[in-house]
């Protein structure tokens, strides 16, 4: 197409672009709010980036501060805690990722199956319950769980497992777990909602189809729901891998201890002992840029994945 070619073309999509504006006025005004929210607190706010090329002083103005290039994120790679508490963030959301993605996928498809009612209706409520619970209320729930006169060493010291009971979280090497485990107790039954919602879109027709050609019950989740949710699956996928560097902040924060501090510190606890507890403020919005880029990279590097494999994307 040649250069006069393309530009007859964006002149005749002008008009249509403005007549269907005008059609979806109102749909345009509803949006606006939400744009003007978006720009006021998403993209504004990213102004403040310049403290990490600076050594700020909160005393002096932003343009007043003493500008050192790349000093804070060179300091930050060669500081030995910034590795330790990446490594523990990338483990923990992995941990979160794939835990709540099985268990999540796995409880849907049996709310799916089950006739009965009543009983189908108790169980998402329950499940959704932990959901609302603050996290300041769950981790102390969590405490008292696994303390030494807590249910479940008294199980195992009953059932023979073991013979004292475990200081659960006084153990750097069980915090993972610990944090994997109430993630999923907390959200398995919320992050359900929407893979009931996408089974819904699956026309009860096949289901129909299926059973009277001879196909279990197995054979018709693998063969009918598992596909029929592959779409929402690869999105919500692509999403999480998104926030790979953003394992959580309260369940870290509040189960976390001196005893498990070289497994339980995350990015978000490394600004904030930086930013606020030292006032190292350029190296605590450092690590934040570098958090923020590498996301976005994983982003859009699953988002390319997807499209490269024919699956459905962001974009």
């Amino acid at each position: 197409m040649s250069t006069d070619e393309g530009r007859a073309l964006r002149r005749s999509r002008l008009p249509f672009f403005f007549k269907k504006l005008l059609q979806q006025k109102v749909l345009v005004a509803m949006s606006v709010p939400f744009l003007l929210w978006l720009v006021l607190f998403k993209y504004v706010p990213l102004w403040g980036w310049t403290i990490a090329f600076q050594k700020f002083r909160p005393a002096k103005g932003l343009f007043d501060q003493e500008w050192v290039g790349w000093k804070n994120f060179k300091f930050l790679f060669q500081d030995d805690t910034f590795y330790q508490v990446l490594r523990n963030t990338i483990v923990m959301s992995t941990i979160n990722l794939v835990f709540g993605f099985l268990t999540a996928i796995t409880l849907a498809i049996l709310l799916n199956e089950l006739r009965h009612i009543l009983f189908k209706r108790v169980v998402q409520t329950i499940s959704y319950l932990p959901h609302f619970i603050s996290w300041v209320v769950a981790a102390s729930i969590v405490s008292s769980v696994l303390s030494p006169e807590g249910i479940i060493n008294i199980l195992l010291v009953k059932w023979h497992i073991i013979e004292h009971p475990i200081l659960w979280l006084g153990k750097g090497e069980y915090f993972w777990g610990i944090i994997g485990s109430a993630e999923v107790w907390k959200n398995v039954g919320w992050n359900t909602i929407i893979y009931l919602a996408a089974i819904t879109t699956i026309d009860p027709a096949q289901y129909e189809a299926a059973e009277m050609d001879g196909a279990n019950r197995f054979q018709r989740i693998g063969y009918i729901t598992l596909p029929g949710m592959k779409s929402v699956i690869v999105i919500l996928l692509i999403m999480n891998l998104g926030h790979i560097l953003e394992s959580g902040f309260e369940p870290q924060y509040l189960l976390g201890n001196g005893m498990t501090v070289e497994y339980s510190d995350n990015l978000d606890i490394f600004v904030l002992k930086y930013g606020m507890d030292m006032g190292n403020y350029s190296l605590a919005t450092a690590a934040g840029i570098f958090k923020t880029a590498v996301s976005f990279i994983f982003l859009l590097s699953a988002n390319g994945i997807a499209k490269r494999l024919g699956e459905s994307r962001l974009f």
